[in-house]
């Protein structure tokens, strides 16, 4: 700590001295013992910095693992073709779809049962009563409900009495249909298929303004599809077929009796290119973060988190997990996927994505094993999961997540040492000022007392003093 000297001045002059600079010097004397634990918490605080990039980075690396770790992930997924999609076409192929080729030949469409009336006018009210599926509507101008407690509609026009069908549960969808002949009511099943086939009674409707019966046509009975797969004939009640195919899902389009068509189940090879490029990515950028920390920033200062042990742990741990090798099945190591040690010989990884390709034709299988954690052997990806679960920022045992907390300990400590001394300070600051702004005060008044006592002496001994000779 330095000195700080108090300039007086003449002790006569009664200009006194400059309190605040003074004072200011003295506090700023005792401030320097903050110093060294500012310094020491601004490098804590860069190095929270550093081992959170980090953290995000090892974050970022697991979440590239999972895709491939995990049993529904981007190795579960299949792609499917068919040959003729005026046919049939693919909507889907779910993780439990098997790679491989069928043959389906479609005979016939599914069809839905459908009714319609008499042509009518449109405003032409009805009365009577219609039969649908075996429930009976009876026109009686509001008055009445039907089995299903609807009540009838008071105007007993088409509309209005399409408007009550959809309203109650019936099976169908009503609508009226309106052409150059008139207008009809349309029924139309709600369950495609042989199952949705449905009957229409009409004996007992009248059109008010004819007095003639209004009469009732199925133009259409409902119908199963007819088809085959690998040569086993299947039906199904609609023309989106789901369980024909374990985990695939297949639209009939049109009937085509003598014409096979090939579908092809596969891999989705290209998704698991990209993921797997992500995976290096992903490693990558952790190693070169991990690399930035033993050099010097752009200043020519050591970074953060240079020679703290945690880094080379870091390093240690990470290329132990890289170089593991797997005990069963046709693929043991990344090399065989085409992942290698970069050129440039800082621990960054590229990947050959030909041979990646070719491994995932001929070795499908051996490369899901590779990455998918099983009972009987420890797979690659199980591995790096379990020391990345170890390296990363989750509570309570990852290596950032406790290097985190030991800072903030560290830092913890350090504000409240700097807020207490802060707190002494500022009591000694008010204590000084009190000090100074007294002795300051004396100083300005001794000019009067020399007046004064110069005045006492005059009077006394009737000599006048005279600072001027």
């Amino acid at each position: 700590m330095g000195n700080v000297g108090i300039s007086f001045g003449s002790p006569t002059s009664g200009q006194g001295f400059d309190v605040s600079s003074t004072v200011s010097q003295i506090v700023g004397n005792l401030r320097a013992i903050e110093t060294p634990w500012k310094n020491q918490l601004t490098s804590l605080q860069a190095q929270d910095t550093a081992l959170t990039s980090i953290g995000t980075d090892l974050s970022s690396l697991s979440t590239a693992l999972q895709s491939l770790t995990d049993f529904e992930g981007v190795l579960s997924e299949k792609e499917g073709s068919s040959s003729d999609t005026s046919v049939l076409e693919l909507t889907g192929a779910t993780s439990s779809a098997v790679a491989g080729s069928h043959t389906i030949v479609v005979s016939s469409l599914a069809q839905t049962a459908s009714w319609y009336s008499d042509d009518l006018a449109a405003s032409d009210t009805l009365s009577g009563s219609l039969v649908v599926n075996g429930q009976t509507i009876t026109l009686s101008d509001g008055t009445a409900t039907d089995s299903s407690g609807n009540t009838i509609p008071a105007n007993n026009a088409l509309a209005s009495l399409a408007a009550y069908i959809n309203s109650g549960s019936y099976g169908v969808t009503a609508n009226v249909i309106t052409d150059s002949g008139g207008s009809r009511l349309s029924l139309v099943s709600d369950t495609s298929g042989q199952s949705g086939n449905f009957s229409v009674d009409s004996g007992g409707l009248t059109d008010t303004a004819t007095g003639s019966t209004v009469g009732f046509s199925e133009p259409q009975t409902g119908e199963d599809a007819s088809f085959s797969v690998d040569g086993i004939p299947m039906t199904s009640g609609s023309n989106t077929v789901t369980s024909a195919i374990p985990g695939v899902s297949f639209q009939l389009l049109s009937a085509a009796p003598g014409e096979p068509v090939q579908v092809e189940i596969a891999n989705n090879n290209s998704d698991v290119e990209s993921a797997v490029s992500g995976f290096v990515n992903a490693y990558n950028a952790v190693v070169k973060d991990l690399n930035t920390q033993e050099g010097q920033d752009s200043s020519g200062n050591p970074e953060p988190l240079y020679g703290n042990p945690n880094v080379a742990m870091l390093q240690e741990q990470l290329q132990q997990a890289l170089g593991f090798t797997q005990s069963s099945g046709a693929i043991t190591s990344l090399t065989q996927l085409g992942i290698t040690a970069s050129s440039s010989d800082d621990g960054t990884l590229t990947l050959d994505s030909s041979t990646l390709g070719s491994m995932l034709n001929s070795n499908y299988q051996d490369v899901v094993n590779f990455f998918q954690p099983s009972g009987s052997f420890a797979s690659f990806g199980d591995n790096l999961t379990t020391v990345l679960n170890g390296l990363g920022n989750s509570a309570p045992d990852g290596a950032i997540y406790l290097a985190l907390q030991q800072d903030s300990s560290e830092e913890t400590q350090l504000n409240t040492n700097i807020g207490n001394e802060d707190a002494t300070i500022s009591a000694e600051q008010t204590q000084l000022t009190t000090e100074l702004n007294q002795a300051n005060y004396t100083l300005q008044e001794i000019p009067s007392q020399i007046q004064e006592i110069n005045e006492m002496y005059s009077a006394i001994t009737g000599y006048s003093q005279n600072t001027n000779g």
